[in-house]
């Protein structure tokens, strides 16, 4: 992939496209920006610098920052249990402290997947009363705080409710007062709804199978977990922001980009609202952000001074490797590292579905024109080469590494803990007899698997809805759930993974895992 702007966001340069600004600065100066495609296709609005457009979850920094300021006034400690300012919250295994919340080490489930497949379509309308309901009748977690690191909306829901209670202020005031006022950033704040209106807002947009565009959105309410719109000006003062620190400091922002470390004594990439990893050499702080038709992301390279700024308003790219290709480009050759060469080939030729030795864990290996891309309950994302045959996939949060080994199996490193992954094959024979009703009480959620003349089909949901899915199976006991429209290829596009166990199933997906359903 070329690194240059005009050849990298070409695709998108057309009058019939939404598209993607840009922006790079040194030393927190802008030395060069760009835009091309389209606000709105349907009135002919160009994007430009001045454009707003969402940026999902970079929000999370922003919230983070608030919190950190309260802190720093004693109206909270991010050591405080979070049900001293939230009592409304199930009792958990184990205390989650509001540093769990920021880290994302919490283990509570993400509350949009618990809406999801709890039948709450994300294009309906919710309110943030019924997001609460929802996460107080939730009180299973995927992993006890500091085991691991999961990605998890629930944890700044939660930050942006205790800093608005603490400070008796919306999010919109106190973000003003706080940052976006002082840095002159007149267009950023938070945009409750989708259906909002706001001066020079682009529309969202997601491509559909034909190459053809539709207008995205979500019908529920989005706070400081991701609501938050921007343009392509006022993400340029962010960043001037960390080189003068006009608000906040060099130490506060040091914390915020400060990986977590495990309990097993492993150091992760996650600190609080931004990420800090290994590129090429350099370190890297960044966070992006997606939404409904949208995709964004921030990124710095302190010991160079380099920032790369980058805001799209669909949803049908990877923004980090476009930072990264931009970056390669702009990175001092003198502390160029390249990656170690000659494993990737080898890599993509592994291509197919794996599945963790002793586990329920999945994920499957594309070739790409000879690249190898992980793909996972999300969707793929290039690997990057690495030192001694190591991959990482080039994405903004990395928590997993990957290296094939010469038996064909690949050895993974999750969260500090290693694991192992052997290759599937379609499986053949007769299987379970798994047909019928399933519960789980304790969230309130019902599941059904059903014989179909198209194969089986699992039903889930709440009381509030339900989300059909077609069944797969992967293993003798392990099936995949894949939208009904999907294609029969194999590894399949699956969303979710089913195992089976005695008297049930386990329903686990990228951001939910170990969600036992009994056999009713």
């Amino acid at each position: 992939m070329d690194t240059d702007p005009a050849a990298l966001f070409s695709a998108w340069d057309s009058n019939s496209s939404p598209g993607v600004v840009w922006a790079t600065t040194q030393d927190g100066v802008e030395t060069a920006s760009g835009s091309v495609g389209m606000a709105d296709i349907a009135q002919q609005v160009k994007l430009d610098r001045r454009s707003v457009i969402r940026i999902g979850s970079q929000t999370k920094q922003f919230t983070v920052l608030l919190a950190l300021m309260l802190e720093a006034e004693g109206k909270l400690s991010m050591e405080d249990e979070v049900h001293v300012h939230a009592p409304w919250l199930p009792t958990y295994p184990a205390p989650v402290t509001l540093r769990h919340l920021a880290t994302n080490t919490s283990g509570l489930r993400d509350f949009l997947e618990i809406m999801a497949y709890g039948g709450l379509l994300l294009a309906a309308p919710a309110n943030r009363q019924r997001q609460r309901e929802m996460i107080a009748a939730h009180g299973e977690v995927n992993f006890l705080p500091e085991t691991q690191m999961l990605y998890c909306n629930t944890g700044f829901w939660l930050l942006s409710e205790i800093i608005e209670q603490v400070s008796g202020r919306s999010f919109n005031e106190l973000l003003e007062a706080r940052i976006t006022g002082p840095l002159g950033m007149a267009d950023t704040r938070l945009m409750l709804r989708d259906s909002m209106i706001l001066p020079r807002l682009a529309t969202q947009h997601i491509q559909q199978g034909d190459g053809s565009w539709e207008t995205a959105g979500w019908g529920f309410e989005i706070g400081g977990e991701g609501g938050m719109v921007s343009t392509l000006e006022d993400m340029i003062a962010w960043q001037r922001n960390f080189a003068t620190f006009t608000v906040g400091s060099e130490a506060l922002f040091t914390r915020m980009a400060t990986p977590v470390r495990y309990a097993n004594g492993t150091v992760g990439q996650y600190g609080m609202g931004l990420t800090q990893s290994d590129y090429r050499g350099w370190a890297c702080i960044a966070h992006g952000g997606t939404v409904a038709g949208a995709k964004t992301e921030s990124v710095r390279f302190p010991e160079a001074g380099l920032g790369i700024v980058l805001l799209a308003n669909f949803d049908a790219m990877t923004p980090t490797m476009f930072t990264r290709r931009m970056a390669d480009g702009l990175l001092p050759a003198g502390r160029y590292v390249r990656p170690a060469g000659g494993q990737a080939a080898r890599l993509a030729a592994a291509a197919g579905m794996y599945r963790q030795e002793g586990g329920a864990e999945v994920l499957a290996i594309r070739d790409v024109g000879g690249e190898p891309f992980l793909v996972t309950g999300s969707g793929p994302v290039r690997l990057e080469e690495g030192a001694s045959g190591v991959f990482v996939p080039e994405r903004a949060i990395q928590n997993l590494t990957i290296a094939l080994q010469g038996d064909g199996r690949l050895d993974a490193v999750f969260c500090g803990e290693k694991q192992s992954y052997v290759k599937l094959s379609p499986p053949e024979g007769k299987f379970a007899e798994i047909a019928g009703s399933y519960a789980n009480a304790a969230c309130g959620m019902w599941a059904r698997v059903e014989e179909t003349p198209a194969g089986l089909v699992l039903k889930i949901g709440t009381e509030a809805g339900r989300q059909v899915l077609r069944l797969v199976w992967l293993d003798a006991d392990l099936l995949a759930g894949v939208p009904l429209m999907a294609d029969e290829s194999w590894p399949p596009a699956w969303t979710c993974t089913l195992k089976l166990e005695a008297g049930g199933m386990v329903f686990s997906t990228d951001r939910t895992k170990g969600l036992l359903f009994s056999r009713r």
